[in-house]
């Protein structure tokens, strides 16, 4: 088991060398930097916070409520550096959906052989 955890060490390491995830480190630390979008996850968080706690108490919330909501979210979506981290996600999302998908094929191809490799 010592030398699978040494592979997937390996990959992280890879991983963490692609242009992709550079980018994304990058949108991620842009994004923590930038006052207006932070404000904009604040007043979202605590939207969310008054709209979670009207429901937990079994009430709707009002028709001002819900229009801020998506006022905000709009706001938020629409922000040009939330915009570059969402890109960058996704970038990432697709390496690591194509990565995944080659561990499966190996899994399979793994499982079909004869050979068992001692822990």
């Amino acid at each position: 088991m010592s030398r699978i955890m040494e592979m997937a060490k390996d990959l992280g390491n890879a991983l963490a060398r692609t242009d992709e995830y550079q980018a994304l480190r990058r949108a991620i630390k842009d994004a923590d930097a930038d006052e207006e979008l932070n404000g904009y996850r604040k007043e979202l968080e605590a939207l969310e916070a008054q709209i979670s706690t009207k429901l937990r108490a079994g009430e709707q919330p009002t028709p001002e409520e819900a229009e801020a909501y998506d006022a905000q979210v709009g706001k938020l979506q629409t922000h040009m550096t939330y915009q570059r981290l969402v890109v960058a996600q996704s970038a990432f999302d697709k390496i690591l959906q194509q990565v995944n998908g080659t561990i499966a094929k190996g899994m399979e191809e793994g499982s079909e052989s004869r050979i068992i490799l001692a822990p």
